[in-house]
Protein backbone atom coordinates (compact mmCIF):
# COMPACT_ATOMS: atom_id res chain seq x y z
CA UNK A 1 0.00 0.00 0.00
CA UNK A 2 1.14 3.73 -0.77
CA UNK A 3 -0.62 6.83 -0.73
CA UNK A 4 0.00 10.53 -0.33
CA UNK A 5 -1.60 13.30 1.42
CA UNK A 6 -1.78 16.55 2.97
CA UNK A 7 0.08 16.61 6.68
CA UNK A 8 -2.43 19.01 8.50
CA UNK A 9 -5.25 16.81 6.95
CA UNK A 10 -3.89 13.57 7.92
CA UNK A 11 -2.77 14.92 11.81
CA UNK A 12 -6.51 16.21 11.87
CA UNK A 13 -8.05 12.86 10.65
CA UNK A 14 -5.95 11.02 12.93
CA UNK A 15 -6.98 13.18 15.72
CA UNK A 16 -10.51 12.30 15.56
CA UNK A 17 -10.27 8.56 14.76
CA UNK A 18 -7.57 8.14 17.80
CA UNK A 19 -10.54 9.32 20.31
CA UNK A 20 -11.50 5.23 20.13
CA UNK A 21 -8.13 4.21 20.31
CA UNK A 22 -7.53 1.06 23.09
CA UNK A 23 -5.09 1.17 25.78
CA UNK A 24 -2.92 -1.43 26.81
CA UNK A 25 -5.60 -3.60 25.20
CA UNK A 26 -4.91 -7.53 25.65
CA UNK A 27 -5.36 -7.00 21.54
CA UNK A 28 -2.40 -5.23 20.50
CA UNK A 29 -4.04 -4.74 17.17
CA UNK A 30 -6.38 -2.67 18.56
CA UNK A 31 -3.90 0.01 19.96
CA UNK A 32 -3.61 0.27 15.91
CA UNK A 33 -5.41 2.53 13.18
CA UNK A 34 -6.21 0.84 10.04
CA UNK A 35 -5.59 2.34 6.75
CA UNK A 36 -7.62 1.25 4.12
CA UNK A 37 -7.96 2.45 0.54
CA UNK A 38 -11.62 3.85 -0.90
CA UNK A 39 -13.29 6.16 -3.39
CA UNK A 40 -12.80 9.26 -1.48
CA UNK A 41 -8.82 8.08 -1.25
CA UNK A 42 -8.26 7.00 2.54
CA UNK A 43 -10.17 5.73 4.99
CA UNK A 44 -8.87 5.51 8.49
CA UNK A 45 -10.74 3.49 11.38
CA UNK A 46 -10.13 3.17 15.04
CA UNK A 47 -12.22 1.12 17.42
CA UNK A 48 -11.60 -0.03 21.26
CA UNK A 49 -14.65 -2.17 20.66
CA UNK A 50 -16.62 0.00 23.12
CA UNK A 51 -16.00 2.85 20.41
CA UNK A 52 -15.76 3.14 16.84
CA UNK A 53 -14.60 5.96 14.66
CA UNK A 54 -13.82 5.86 11.04
CA UNK A 55 -13.29 8.71 8.84
CA UNK A 56 -12.52 9.28 5.02
CA UNK A 57 -9.65 11.66 3.62
CA UNK A 58 -8.60 12.82 0.40
CA UNK A 59 -5.21 11.21 -0.90
CA UNK A 60 -3.50 9.91 -3.85
CA UNK A 61 -3.48 6.21 -3.42
CA UNK A 62 -0.89 4.72 -5.91
CA UNK A 63 -0.64 1.23 -4.52
CA UNK A 64 -3.93 -0.06 -2.83
CA UNK A 65 -4.07 -2.07 0.09
CA UNK A 66 -4.74 -2.37 4.06
CA UNK A 67 -2.73 -1.79 6.76
CA UNK A 68 -2.79 -0.99 10.57
CA UNK A 69 -0.57 1.03 11.92
CA UNK A 70 0.50 1.55 15.87
CA UNK A 71 -1.81 4.63 16.79
CA UNK A 72 -0.37 6.34 19.40
CA UNK A 73 3.44 6.40 18.06
CA UNK A 74 1.81 7.57 14.76
CA UNK A 75 -0.22 10.35 15.63
CA UNK A 76 3.27 11.45 17.89
CA UNK A 77 4.98 11.26 14.18
CA UNK A 78 2.38 13.23 11.80
CA UNK A 79 2.00 15.66 15.35
CA UNK A 80 5.66 16.91 14.62
CA UNK A 81 5.99 16.80 10.53
CA UNK A 82 6.67 20.05 8.91
CA UNK A 83 3.54 20.84 6.81
CA UNK A 84 2.88 20.20 3.22
CA UNK A 85 2.74 17.01 1.69
CA UNK A 86 4.04 13.40 3.10
CA UNK A 87 4.52 9.80 1.70
CA UNK A 88 3.91 6.63 3.26
CA UNK A 89 4.42 3.32 1.23
CA UNK A 90 4.12 0.49 3.38
CA UNK A 91 5.02 -3.17 2.45
CA UNK A 92 3.56 -6.72 2.59
CA UNK A 93 5.73 -7.26 6.36
CA UNK A 94 3.81 -4.42 7.38
CA UNK A 95 6.60 -1.87 7.83
CA UNK A 96 5.99 1.90 6.83
CA UNK A 97 8.06 3.96 5.79
CA UNK A 98 6.82 7.82 6.01
CA UNK A 99 8.53 11.10 4.14
CA UNK A 100 8.01 14.02 4.62
CA UNK A 101 9.89 17.26 3.08
CA UNK A 102 13.89 15.41 4.19
CA UNK A 103 12.25 13.43 6.58
CA UNK A 104 12.27 9.76 6.68
CA UNK A 105 10.98 7.33 9.39
CA UNK A 106 9.75 3.68 9.57
CA UNK A 107 7.45 1.75 11.96
CA UNK A 108 6.04 -1.50 11.88
CA UNK A 109 2.58 -2.05 11.55
CA UNK A 110 0.01 -5.16 12.29
CA UNK A 111 -1.70 -7.64 10.29
CA UNK A 112 -5.03 -6.16 9.03
CA UNK A 113 -7.00 -9.46 9.07
CA UNK A 114 -7.31 -9.38 12.93
CA UNK A 115 -9.00 -5.84 12.75
CA UNK A 116 -12.12 -6.14 13.49
CA UNK A 117 -14.72 -4.68 11.69
CA UNK A 118 -17.44 -1.55 13.36
CA UNK A 119 -20.90 -3.21 14.17
CA UNK A 120 -23.68 -2.52 12.11
CA UNK A 121 -26.30 -0.39 13.13
CA UNK A 122 -30.26 -0.58 11.70
CA UNK A 123 -32.79 1.53 12.62
CA UNK A 124 -34.69 4.87 11.89
CA UNK A 125 -32.32 7.57 11.74
CA UNK A 126 -32.96 11.21 12.38
CA UNK A 127 -31.00 14.35 11.91
CA UNK A 128 -30.71 17.33 14.04
CA UNK A 129 -27.97 20.74 14.20
CA UNK A 130 -24.27 19.64 15.10
CA UNK A 131 -24.17 22.78 18.45
CA UNK A 132 -27.50 21.55 19.46
CA UNK A 133 -26.28 17.86 20.62
CA UNK A 134 -23.03 19.30 21.69
CA UNK A 135 -24.70 21.74 23.92
CA UNK A 136 -27.18 19.08 25.56
CA UNK A 137 -24.37 16.74 26.42
CA UNK A 138 -21.85 19.45 27.33
CA UNK A 139 -24.27 20.71 29.78
CA UNK A 140 -25.28 17.40 30.87
CA UNK A 141 -22.69 15.37 31.49
CA UNK A 142 -21.00 16.32 34.46
CA UNK A 143 -23.60 15.19 36.58
CA UNK A 144 -22.58 11.30 35.55
CA UNK A 145 -21.90 9.14 38.26
CA UNK A 146 -18.18 8.59 38.51
CA UNK A 147 -18.58 5.43 40.94
CA UNK A 148 -18.12 2.22 38.88
CA UNK A 149 -20.88 0.07 41.46
CA UNK A 150 -23.78 1.09 39.07
CA UNK A 151 -22.67 1.17 35.71
CA UNK A 152 -25.66 2.40 34.26
CA UNK A 153 -25.36 5.92 36.09
CA UNK A 154 -21.85 6.35 34.09
CA UNK A 155 -23.91 7.29 31.31
CA UNK A 156 -26.11 9.85 29.67
CA UNK A 157 -30.01 8.74 28.69
CA UNK A 158 -30.94 9.54 25.89
CA UNK A 159 -34.93 10.05 25.14
CA UNK A 160 -35.50 10.75 21.61
CA UNK A 161 -39.92 11.28 20.22
CA UNK A 162 -40.93 12.67 17.18
CA UNK A 163 -40.93 16.38 18.64
CA UNK A 164 -38.52 16.55 21.51
CA UNK A 165 -35.00 15.23 22.69
CA UNK A 166 -33.95 14.75 26.53
CA UNK A 167 -30.78 14.13 27.81
CA UNK A 168 -30.76 13.14 31.53
CA UNK A 169 -27.50 12.10 33.47
CA UNK A 170 -27.95 11.76 37.58
CA UNK A 171 -25.02 10.34 40.42
CA UNK A 172 -27.74 10.13 43.09
CA UNK A 173 -26.93 13.44 44.90
CA UNK A 174 -27.82 16.14 41.52
CA UNK A 175 -29.72 15.89 38.08
CA UNK A 176 -29.04 17.61 35.39
CA UNK A 177 -32.44 17.38 32.19
CA UNK A 178 -31.75 19.21 28.89
CA UNK A 179 -34.70 19.47 26.49
CA UNK A 180 -34.25 20.61 23.03
CA UNK A 181 -37.29 20.66 20.05
CA UNK A 182 -36.23 18.06 17.15
CA UNK A 183 -37.81 16.13 14.31
CA UNK A 184 -37.48 12.77 15.69
CA UNK A 185 -38.12 9.29 14.60
CA UNK A 186 -41.39 7.89 14.28
CA UNK A 187 -40.75 5.32 16.99
CA UNK A 188 -39.68 7.02 20.57
CA UNK A 189 -35.84 5.56 21.45
CA UNK A 190 -34.39 5.34 25.16
CA UNK A 191 -30.70 4.70 25.23
CA UNK A 192 -27.94 5.45 27.55
CA UNK A 193 -24.67 6.11 26.12
CA UNK A 194 -21.06 6.10 28.20
CA UNK A 195 -20.07 8.93 29.50
CA UNK A 196 -16.92 8.73 27.99
CA UNK A 197 -18.01 7.93 24.72
CA UNK A 198 -20.16 10.88 24.80
CA UNK A 199 -16.98 13.49 25.68
CA UNK A 200 -15.19 11.88 22.85
CA UNK A 201 -18.78 12.30 20.44
CA UNK A 202 -18.85 16.02 22.27
CA UNK A 203 -15.24 17.09 20.90
CA UNK A 204 -16.24 15.71 17.03
CA UNK A 205 -19.38 17.67 17.14
CA UNK A 206 -18.89 21.32 15.70
CA UNK A 207 -20.46 24.57 16.97
CA UNK A 208 -22.34 24.84 13.35
CA UNK A 209 -25.76 24.36 12.73
CA UNK A 210 -25.06 21.62 9.92
CA UNK A 211 -26.72 18.31 10.91
CA UNK A 212 -25.61 15.39 12.67
CA UNK A 213 -27.40 11.66 11.74
CA UNK A 214 -28.21 9.48 14.54
CA UNK A 215 -29.30 5.75 14.40
CA UNK A 216 -29.94 3.66 17.43
CA UNK A 217 -30.47 -0.45 17.73
CA UNK A 218 -30.98 -2.43 20.56
CA UNK A 219 -27.32 -2.20 21.64
CA UNK A 220 -25.26 0.41 19.69
CA UNK A 221 -25.76 3.91 18.56
CA UNK A 222 -24.42 5.45 14.84
CA UNK A 223 -23.55 8.75 14.41
CA UNK A 224 -22.65 10.37 10.85
CA UNK A 225 -20.63 13.87 10.81
CA UNK A 226 -19.67 14.60 7.44
CA UNK A 227 -17.29 12.21 6.16
CA UNK A 228 -16.58 11.24 10.25
CA UNK A 229 -18.73 7.89 11.24
CA UNK A 230 -19.12 6.78 14.88
CA UNK A 231 -20.45 3.54 16.42
CA UNK A 232 -20.99 3.36 20.12
CA UNK A 233 -22.04 0.44 22.15
CA UNK A 234 -24.81 1.56 24.62
CA UNK A 235 -24.84 0.86 28.12
CA UNK A 236 -27.10 -2.23 29.47
CA UNK A 237 -29.17 -2.15 32.39
CA UNK A 238 -32.38 0.28 33.60
CA UNK A 239 -31.96 3.57 34.21
CA UNK A 240 -33.16 5.04 37.11
CA UNK A 241 -36.82 6.25 36.65
CA UNK A 242 -35.80 9.97 37.02
CA UNK A 243 -39.36 11.70 36.54
CA UNK A 244 -40.77 10.63 39.80
CA UNK A 245 -38.26 12.33 41.69
CA UNK A 246 -38.69 15.53 40.15
CA UNK A 247 -40.74 18.12 42.63
CA UNK A 248 -43.96 18.84 41.23
CA UNK A 249 -44.84 22.00 43.42
CA UNK A 250 -42.84 24.60 45.44
CA UNK A 251 -43.04 26.54 49.03
CA UNK A 252 -40.58 28.93 48.10
CA UNK A 253 -39.78 30.33 44.67
CA UNK A 254 -36.46 32.77 43.91
CA UNK A 255 -35.27 34.54 41.05
CA UNK A 256 -31.91 35.33 41.31
CA UNK A 257 -29.06 36.72 38.70
CA UNK A 258 -27.12 33.56 37.61
CA UNK A 259 -23.87 35.86 37.36
CA UNK A 260 -24.05 37.15 40.94
CA UNK A 261 -25.27 34.10 42.50
CA UNK A 262 -21.92 32.59 40.98
CA UNK A 263 -19.56 34.61 42.08
CA UNK A 264 -21.28 34.85 45.84
CA UNK A 265 -20.68 30.89 45.64
CA UNK A 266 -17.00 30.99 43.98
CA UNK A 267 -15.50 33.54 47.15
CA UNK A 268 -17.97 30.98 49.53
CA UNK A 269 -15.90 28.33 48.63
CA UNK A 270 -12.60 29.87 49.16
CA UNK A 271 -13.85 29.20 52.56
CA UNK A 272 -16.36 26.02 52.48
CA UNK A 273 -13.24 24.41 50.78
CA UNK A 274 -11.18 24.50 54.04
CA UNK A 275 -13.79 22.77 55.92
CA UNK A 276 -14.19 19.10 55.89
CA UNK A 277 -17.95 19.37 54.60
CA UNK A 278 -17.18 21.67 52.03
CA UNK A 279 -20.59 23.40 52.18
CA UNK A 280 -22.12 26.98 51.43
CA UNK A 281 -25.81 28.28 52.90
CA UNK A 282 -28.59 29.97 51.66
CA UNK A 283 -31.01 31.85 53.79
CA UNK A 284 -34.21 33.43 52.19
CA UNK A 285 -35.37 36.22 54.19
CA UNK A 286 -37.97 38.34 51.82
CA UNK A 287 -36.32 39.78 48.94
CA UNK A 288 -32.90 38.95 50.16
CA UNK A 289 -30.19 35.68 49.59
CA UNK A 290 -27.58 35.32 52.39
CA UNK A 291 -24.80 33.40 51.26
CA UNK A 292 -22.60 32.24 53.73
CA UNK A 293 -19.78 29.71 54.49
CA UNK A 294 -17.75 28.71 57.34
CA UNK A 295 -14.96 26.47 58.46
CA UNK A 296 -11.96 26.51 60.85
CA UNK A 297 -10.04 28.88 59.53
CA UNK A 298 -13.03 31.48 58.88
CA UNK A 299 -16.21 32.15 57.43
CA UNK A 300 -18.28 34.50 54.81
CA UNK A 301 -21.32 36.31 54.14
CA UNK A 302 -22.63 38.12 51.19
CA UNK A 303 -26.13 39.44 50.63
CA UNK A 304 -27.73 39.42 47.28
CA UNK A 305 -31.26 40.89 46.12
CA UNK A 306 -33.43 38.14 44.98
CA UNK A 307 -37.46 37.93 43.78
CA UNK A 308 -38.89 35.70 45.74
CA UNK A 309 -42.21 34.32 46.82
CA UNK A 310 -43.20 31.71 49.02
CA UNK A 311 -42.05 30.94 52.72
CA UNK A 312 -38.64 31.76 53.92
CA UNK A 313 -35.99 28.74 54.32
CA UNK A 314 -32.23 28.62 55.15
CA UNK A 315 -30.88 25.19 53.15
CA UNK A 316 -27.17 24.39 52.95
CA UNK A 317 -25.51 22.12 49.97
CA UNK A 318 -22.39 20.67 48.64
CA UNK A 319 -20.51 24.29 47.04
CA UNK A 320 -19.38 22.15 44.15
CA UNK A 321 -22.67 20.77 43.17
CA UNK A 322 -24.49 23.88 42.80
CA UNK A 323 -21.20 25.21 41.29
CA UNK A 324 -21.03 22.53 38.28
CA UNK A 325 -25.00 23.79 37.56
CA UNK A 326 -24.11 27.60 37.57
CA UNK A 327 -21.44 26.79 35.16
CA UNK A 328 -23.52 24.54 32.67
CA UNK A 329 -26.60 27.98 32.66
CA UNK A 330 -25.47 30.83 30.10
CA UNK A 331 -29.57 33.07 31.43
CA UNK A 332 -28.78 36.08 32.97
CA UNK A 333 -31.18 35.30 35.54
CA UNK A 334 -32.45 31.76 36.80
CA UNK A 335 -35.41 30.51 39.31
CA UNK A 336 -34.39 28.30 42.49
CA UNK A 337 -37.17 26.25 43.88
CA UNK A 338 -37.53 24.29 47.43
CA UNK A 339 -39.79 22.79 49.28
CA UNK A 340 -38.14 22.32 52.78
CA UNK A 341 -34.41 22.29 53.92
CA UNK A 342 -34.24 18.42 53.42
CA UNK A 343 -36.04 18.36 49.84
CA UNK A 344 -34.23 18.66 46.74
CA UNK A 345 -33.34 22.41 44.87
CA UNK A 346 -34.41 22.63 41.37
CA UNK A 347 -32.73 25.20 38.75
CA UNK A 348 -34.46 26.37 35.91
CA UNK A 349 -35.19 28.55 33.45
CA UNK A 350 -37.08 31.72 34.29
CA UNK A 351 -39.46 30.44 31.18
CA UNK A 352 -39.77 27.72 28.90
CA UNK A 353 -38.52 23.91 30.24
CA UNK A 354 -35.32 23.67 28.52
CA UNK A 355 -33.54 22.67 30.81
CA UNK A 356 -33.52 21.41 34.91
CA UNK A 357 -31.30 20.63 37.35
CA UNK A 358 -32.03 19.42 41.05
CA UNK A 359 -29.14 19.13 43.59
CA UNK A 360 -29.61 17.61 46.38
CA UNK A 361 -29.38 19.29 49.66
CA UNK A 362 -27.23 18.58 52.98
CA UNK A 363 -28.90 18.46 56.64
CA UNK A 364 -27.42 20.62 58.56
CA UNK A 365 -28.18 20.35 62.39
CA UNK A 366 -30.20 23.78 63.47
CA UNK A 367 -31.05 24.74 59.62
Amino acid sequence: MRFSCDTNELNASLSIVSRALAVRSPKPVLEGILFESCEEGLRLTCTDLALGIETTLAATVSEEGRAVLPGKLLCEIVRKLPGGNCDIAIGERMQATIRCASIRTTISGFDPVEYPELPQVAGESFSMPQNTLRDMIGRTLFAIAQDESRPILTGCLMEIGKSEMRVVALDGFRLALRREEIEGPEKDVSAVVGGKVLGDIAKILLDTQDSVSLCFSRSHVRLEIGPTHIVARLLEGEFIRYRQILPQEWQTRVTVDRAELGSAIDRASLIAREGKSNLVCFKVDGDLLDVTSNSETGDMEERIRVATEGKDLTIAFNVRYITDVLKALTDDQVVMRFNSNVSPCVICPTEGESYLYLVLPVRVFGA
